[in-house]
């Protein structure tokens, strides 16, 4: 039997890290891992496409080294400010004389509620995923499926992750120029999710935060589904920066004193911490803010859970508890993963989901009832290939 193997791509601000699993049981087994510093990205937005296919390249020679095989194909995550999601409902007659509820209905259910979202909210914007939240039948919500129950009237509530085109357009440009297929597009706060939390966490509600170089993606998840994706234009870059400002050293010192390697300075600590304790709080105020706003404040059970590469900061999950009024903690490592792992932190989250969610068969992709651009009439990949020379 061939091998059967997968590759996840994530193209974040600092670095690109490209994973390479085969399948393996209970988890998928690492076969190698690489990663270059990254280029044309702002915001975790591609600027310069050809830059950013270098970094693919270097990333992807390393990892396919390491495991081996050069892979053809990949999974690459969508993040950056240009990623957002919308709520929205829609409704239909049921379309059968009996009244009873088909597939039929319950997909034509949800692309009312697609249908019922503002235009201008979907300007220069492309649905990467939809997922159901909720079905009514004759005004009744109904635990699951609607399919078999009777009635005349279908409602739906659904989850629509959306991104910018041109971010999308750069993306498959990027990844397609260093030589691979895209198989897919998956927004990143959702491919970490797969590689972070559990499936009891997103029952009882829980909020990710990445803590990215220049951006903090959060996805909150309540019965299971996602039911918000948000990015801020802020991350751990800022923390780098306003201790360079208030202790007046270089960038690359104040990078170091941030994560604990350099030693034996002496620097206040008490001005450090307030330096540190002020970025972050900022950080975690805008969470709170977005949490506010979906009427979820202080009442996610599972907490925040903290990953990327400025979840490392130092009681950064101190800051999380006290600002979130949630539970609080880093992420230590990817579930399932055992400790001989050649991933040392949850930075490498969005890679790992990418690769593992690329072993699971199409259509299946999800165990959160959120479909991907593969499963759609139209591919996003299949879109852009008429911007592509």
């Amino acid at each position: 039997m061939a091998q059967k193997i997968s590759c996840g791509i994530d193209i974040g601000t600092d670095r690109v890290k490209v994973l390479i699993v085969e399948h393996g049981v209970p988890v998928p087994h690492i076969l190698g891992v690489g990663s270059a510093e990254s280029g044309g990205v702002h915001h975790g937005y591609i600027q310069n496409p050809e830059e950013t296919t270098k970094a693919i390249r270097e990333a992807l020679s390393v990892a396919a080294k390491a495991a081996g095989v050069l892979p053809r194909r990949a999974l690459v995550g969508a993040g950056g400010i240009g990623l957002s999601s919308i709520t929205a409902t829609g409704a239909i007659a049921v379309s059968r004389a009996d009244t009873e509820i088909t597939e039929l209905d319950a997909n034509k259910a949800v692309e009312a509620s697609r249908i019922s979202i503002p235009s201008s909210l979907l300007q220069n914007r492309r649905i990467i995923h939809t997922a159901p939240l909720q079905y009514k039948v004759d005004g009744k919500i109904v635990p699951s499926s609607p399919i078999g129950f009777k009635g005349a009237k279908l409602e739906a509530r659904a989850f629509f992750v959306t991104c910018m085109e041109q971010h999308l357009e750069n993306l498959v440009e990027a990844v397609e120029a260093a030589g691979i297929t895209v198989e897919d597009v998956v927004a990143s706060p959702l491919a970490a999710s797969t590689a972070i939390l559990t499936r009891a966490q997103k029952a009882a509600g829980v909020v990710l935060a990445n803590i990215g170089s220049e951006t903090v993606s959060i996805a909150v998840f309540e019965n299971g589904s996602p039911i918000s994706i948000e990015v801020f234009p802020v991350g751990s870059m800022n923390v780098t920066n306003d201790i360079a400002l208030g202790l007046r050293i270089p960038l690359e010192e104040a990078e170091g004193v941030k994560r604990g390697a350099i030693i034996g300075t002496t620097f206040p600590q008490k001005k450090l911490d307030e330096i540190i304790a002020a970025r972050l709080t900022d950080i975690f105020e805008l969470i709170e803010a977005h949490l506010k706003k979906m009427g979820r404040s202080g009442l996610l059970p599972a907490g925040v859970v903290l990953t990327g590469g400025g979840s490392a900061i130092a009681t950064i999950d101190d800051m999380a508890k006290a600002t979130l009024r949630l539970p609080a903690r880093v992420a230590s490592a990817i579930t399932g993963e055992s400790g001989k792992s050649q991933i040392k932190d949850a930075s490498w989250s969005v890679a790992y989901g990418l690769a593992a969610m690329g072993l699971a068969e199409t259509g299946t992709r999800f165990s959160l009832g959120v479909e991907t651009a593969q499963r759609a009439k139209h591919t996003i990949v299949e879109w852009f290939k008429q911007f592509l020379p």
